[in-house]
């Protein structure tokens, strides 16, 4: 079949290389032209694709890149996985639109459309379906199949890629959904079929606050922990033993990604538009994740504060900017915001992350450079904000005086000397 995959990201392009892997002809359309000379040279910048698969797929000709609409002509099957961000706390929709827009213009009787952008319910039967049906003139389930399947890319996860984790899929009619599945079960071991699309964007959404929840869970009591002079983390190890009714979560400077900061305030704006209520749980758990960056950076101020020292004027080396260890994902990094408020509080900031090469938003005054021993004894606080395994632990226990650990990565205390090494570490 001829597949074009509309968004070539961390979820449309493993998708699409998966795809032609399998043996469809593939289209990776993607507006921005810069993306497109990277693959066409076939360099991956999404580290669940290597270089090697993207270039295997090219030279066997199954798969090939392009910013020319034209080209996702003759479609069989298309799938839409173009970003859904916020705008002001509203849903920006419009990426999905002009999609829909584009495709309408070569949709044919009997194709597939699956939209896979995280969005809130109703949006594939309310906005998507009728924008392809007014550009095109066909009737969704009638004459062409439409569906809804929600991504579940977790980059970096060596265990789920994309081919083992299960696939939600979804119809606006039982063709629909049959299509739909037999589809993704050419490219996944499960597809889990539901009713509507709603359902399925509904699943997705849920899946994210679940986390986003939690998270923020443990966040707030590790710091009331801290005051009460509890080790939090001792308490999540011992919590996780229990064999059943308890997930392990753990604190950390905030949350990053599409799916958490964003996602679930999707649903929030849903019902507080549909029903006029306020979803409490997303808005408490929004409150409390995204000001973890602000608690970071005030332990940080008490630790140069007990040793009579400024914040002004000192110099800082983070270590991560991603938001996710052993991956190059920034969006939405909690270290990027650490990196502003230590930078307006007048610090000199240093930031090493192997992985990321082009954050986005990233501070002209930070620094970017890596982590050396000379780097770490320059320092005069290192924050762990990242846990790449590749950082070399035991070069930072040798040469950092103090190092605040937001991911516990060098020490199982709350608060702990390394009389070794010398540094001192303490833990978020």
């Amino acid at each position: 079949m001829r597949v074009v995959v509309v968004g070539q990201g961390y979820v449309g392009l493993p998708l699409a290389v998966r795809a032609a892997e399998v043996g469809h002809e593939v289209i990776g359309y993607d507006v921005d032209g810069g993306r497109i000379k990277r693959l066409a040279a076939g360099e991956s910048y999404v580290e669940d694709v290597s270089s090697e698969r993207l270039r295997a797929v090219l030279a066997s000709g199954a798969y090939r890149a392009s910013d020319a609409a034209r080209d996702c002509g003759g479609f069989d099957v298309a799938v839409v996985t173009v970003p859904t961000p916020l705008r002001e706390g509203v849903p920006d929709l419009s990426y999905i639109e002009e999609s829909a827009r584009t495709l309408s213009r070569y949709l044919r009787p009997g194709a597939t459309v699956v939209l896979e952008s995280t969005t809130y319910p109703g949006t594939t039967q309310d906005l998507f379906g009728p924008l392809l049906e007014d550009g095109s003139g066909l009737a969704a389930g009638a004459d062409f199949h439409l569906g809804y399947s929600p991504e579940r890319i977790d980059p970096g996860n060596t265990v789920w890629g994309f081919q083992q984790t299960p696939k939600v899929v979804s119809g606006v009619d039982a063709a629909s959904r049959e299509a739909v599945a037999s589809f993704y079960g050419q490219l996944v071991d499960t597809v889990v079929p539901v009713a509507s699309p709603k359902e399925a964007e509904l699943a997705k959404l849920l899946e994210n606050t679940f986390r986003h929840v939690n998270i923020a869970l443990v966040n707030e009591i590790a710091m009331f922990a801290r005051h009460l002079d509890i080790d939090v983390w001792q308490a999540i190890d011992a919590a996780a033993t229990k064999p059943f009714g308890f997930m392990r979560f753990t604190p950390g400077p905030g949350v990053g990604g599409h799916c958490l900061p964003i996602d679930p305030s999707y649903l929030s704006w849903r019902v507080q538009r549909e029903l006029g209520q306020s979803f409490r749980f997303v808005e408490l758990a929004n409150d409390i994740n995204n000001h973890m960056p602000e608690y970071v950076t005030r332990r940080l101020i008490e630790a140069f504060n007990a040793q009579r020292r400024s914040v002004n004027g000192s110099r800082i080396l983070l270590l991560g900017l991603a938001y996710k260890k052993n991956t190059g994902d920034a969006r939405e990094s909690p270290a990027l915001r650490v990196a502003r408020l230590l930078l307006d509080l007048g610090a000199e900031v240093h930031a090493a992350d192997p992985h990321v090469v082009e954050p986005p938003e990233v501070d002209a005054r930070l620094a970017r450079v890596e982590l050396t021993a000379e780097e770490l004894g320059a320092a005069d606080a290192v924050v762990v904000l990242t846990d790449h395994d590749s950082f070399d632990w035991e070069l930072v226990r040798s040469h950092a005086r103090y190092v605040l650990d937001c991911r516990r990565r060098l020490a199982g205390d709350a608060a702990a000397v390394d009389a070794a090494a010398g540094a001192e570490v303490e833990v978020l």
